[in-house]
């Protein structure tokens, strides 16, 4: 049974976490300006607060709008049931909130590890729990979107701990988009790469002099290539209209994925030569820094 494509948001209702900034705002403010009825939550009252009003502003629609951290199941399974009380179930659910954390192995702890999979994996897993079903019960159909990363599908230097969680998400709505199929709801994965979102420029690594020149050139040319959210945003609106699964933010992450899936050892040879570039920012003195965590 396929599902019937969301061409029109008007009058939708959508949930989409992480929405007080960064992709979660931008895909928030694009869905209400496109007449969803849109429903928000972030970790972070008050930014969440300031996605409202932006939205208000225009002329949006805010359903419901409360701070919650995706991690906690059972303040999640709170918010899903009164909105589910109050707004029925949703037509489309967007697990955009997420954290980041890089380093290499020597330079993570355990709490690392532990946060992010409790955040990037664990989150979307207690919004899937909490709200997918009412809307397979619904008889409507719908949409679900989960966004993974660039990290979810290729070896990324430093990225153990991050692709660790990315990877997860991703091997959850490989399977959901097949087990919800008869149940006319679609899913997305999307995969952005480089989305210049402000916390390109504070965010710390793990052993990594900010200052050098290495990490100076590498932080530019990120800068050159990163899309802006409300780029991301648009990928990620028009990917569920279509009812497409792999959805990209860049070319340049769709590119390396096709070398990856056809042309594996240009895959392999590329992936070298990224962390060999990594690398030659990494000091020769053993790791005692630890990485930030920060949100996507």
């Amino acid at each position: 049974m396929f599902r019937k494509r969301m061409r029109d948001l008007s009058g939708k209702q959508i949930f989409i976490t992480g929405a007080a900034s960064g992709i979660g705002r931008a895909t928030a403010e694009l869905a209400a300006r496109e007449g969803a009825i849109v429903h928000l939550t972030d970790r972070n009252a008050e930014p969440l607060a300031e996605t409202v009003e932006r939205i208000r502003s225009f002329g949006g629609t805010v359903g419901l709008a409360e701070a919650v951290d995706v991690s906690d199941y059972e303040a999640v399974r709170a918010l899903a049931a009164r909105l589910t009380a109050e707004h029925g179930a949703m037509d489309a659910v967007m697990n955009i909130a997420g954290i980041s954390s890089w380093g290499t192995v020597q330079s993570l702890t355990h709490q690392h590890w532990q946060r992010l999979v409790d955040v990037n994996l664990m989150g979307p897993i207690h919004v899937i729990e909490a709200l997918v079903p009412p809307m397979m019960e619904s008889g409507r159909g719908g949409h679900l979107v989960n966004v993974s990363s660039a990290a979810g599908i290729i070896g990324m230097p430093w990225h153990a701990a991050y692709s660790a969680s990315k990877f997860g998400l991703r091997g959850v709505s490989e399977v959901l988009r097949f087990d919800l199929r008869r149940h006319k709801i679609g899913v997305s994965l999307v995969c952005p790469g480089g989305v210049d979102t402000g916390l390109t420029d504070t965010i710390d690594i793990a052993g990594i002099d900010k200052a050098t020149p290495a990490f100076t050139r590498a932080h530019a040319h990120f800068k050159k290539r990163a899309v802006t959210p409300d780029q991301a945003a648009a990928s990620i609106i028009a990917g569920m209209k279509k009812n497409k699964y792999w959805v990209y933010t860049s070319n340049d992450i769709r590119l390396i994925h096709f070398l990856q899936r056809h042309f594996s050892p240009a895959y392999v040879l590329a992936m070298r030569v990224m962390n060999f570039g990594a690398n030659k920012a990494l000091p020769d003195v053993a790791r005692a820094r630890r990485p930030e965590e920060s949100v996507r």
